[in-house]
């Protein structure tokens, strides 16, 4: 059984407005008038009417039946017909049947079927010659209701469908993030292996004759870098995906950062790169990703603002790298390049958690969009370590 919400702050107000109204209407004798013997019961009535209006939407189907043939018997026994109070009241609740239930609902089925009768009833219970007239317009206000109920739950469907869609696509998005940078990470790290193989092996090459026992344990080193170059390469295979390259061509790094701009420069971007601090050796992975944040906060300035300025600042600092990309926003008449929404921020978020560093973006005071990452430069970080 689904949860049903319970009355919240808009229920309680609609069931004081509608028992007010029930009262008043009661009290005017515009349905009775004074002298009817059945006034009292009939202000009982109005009274309670807050309690369907409370519970419509814990329990739509028994509400709506429950009131509608309480209120046949009511006429039937009584003999005098409705009051404008009870058909709004019903037009409400089958508002909200068909707007929590499928038209397809036994329950739902049921609760139309009652209404129906109710109004059937309250018309049958009316002799005036203009009785057509009312058939009609209660036939139409009838109507309404339900398909308002029934186009309100199509709305909620329709946004849930939405909701779900975007997180799986969120999903799909860091799933695919995550798989390109196993992939660079993947490609440096064989390098870095490699490099150590060949360097164990022209040290093994200069041992004396004499030097066994260091011959062997470079001969070791040298077959399980072998190895690891091996299992790397398998392991690529299952993250290759598409045709990105055969992992020969150079990975790009903040020492290449001078090509990107002129990239982008050339895309119509007005970019300015300080760079402040002396520049250190970075570990492979953390310069390839700190090129990468700045290649996708580009590429998103480009996306989004279209030509404008912006200004790139690589800063060394003891211990953390940071990096500042702020554009000026879209110029006067101009626009962004489109080309859909990109997943440049979920790779930037990606990168930055990788290395336990921190990122902050969001639109600057002064107009413009701002992107600020810090990436840790210890040798190593403690889980849950906060760099400053």
């Amino acid at each position: 059984m689904s949860h049903r919400p319970p009355p919240n702050a808009t229920d309680v107000l609609l069931a004081v407005v509608m028992a007010l109204f029930a009262v008043a209407e009661e009290v005017g004798g515009r349905t009775l008038g004074p002298d009817s013997p059945h006034t009292g019961w009939w202000m009982v009535a109005a009274i309670a009417t807050a309690v369907p209006v409370l519970l419509r939407r814990r329990a739509p189907a028994t509400v709506t039946c429950l009131y509608s043939l309480a209120t046949i018997a009511t006429f039937v026994h009584f003999g005098e017909i409705a009051s404008a109070w009870q058909f709004y009241i019903q037009l409400l609740l089958l508002f909200t049947l068909l707007s929590e239930l499928s038209p397809r609902d036994p329950r739902a089925v049921a609760g139309v079927a009652v209404t129906v009768a109710f109004v059937g009833t309250m018309m049958l219970a009316s002799a005036e010659p203009s009785g057509a007239g009312d058939v009609a317009v209660a036939v139409v206000m009838t109507s309404i209701a339900g398909g308002a109920g029934v186009a309100v739950r199509r709305y909620r469907q329709l946004a849930v469908h939405a909701q779900e869609r975007a997180e799986l696509l969120a999903r799909e998005a860091v799933s695919e993030e995550r798989t390109r940078i196993a992939r660079e990470l993947h490609d440096v790290v064989a390098h870095s292996v490699s490099v150590m193989v060949m360097q164990a092996g022209a040290a093994r090459l200069m041992l004396r004759p004499d030097q066994v026992t260091e011959r062997e344990s470079l001969n070791v080193v040298e077959e399980t870098g072998r190895e690891v170059v091996e299992e790397l390469r398998r392991m690529l295979g299952l993250l290759r995906t598409g045709p990105e390259g055969d992992g020969l061509a150079p990975q790009p790094c903040l020492a290449r950062l001078d090509d990107l701009v002129e990239q982008m420069r050339a895309a119509g971007l007005d970019v300015t790169l300080n760079v402040e601090g002396e520049p250190v050796p970075l570990p492979a992975g953390l310069d390839l990703s700190a090129y990468r944040i700045v290649q996708e906060a580009l590429t998103n300035t480009l996306r989004h603002a279209g030509p404008t300025g912006v200004g790139v600042t690589i800063a060394y600092r003891p211990r953390v790298l940071s990096l500042e990309i702020l554009d000026q926003g879209p110029r006067p008449g101009r626009t962004g390049h489109g080309g859909g929404p990109g997943h440049g921020l979920i790779g930037m978020r990606e990168r930055v958690t990788l290395f336990q560093g921190r990122l902050s973006t969001g639109p600057l005071p002064g107009g413009g969009y701002g992107v600020r990452v810090t990436l840790p430069l210890a040798a190593r970080v403690r889980p849950g370590e906060v760099v400053a």
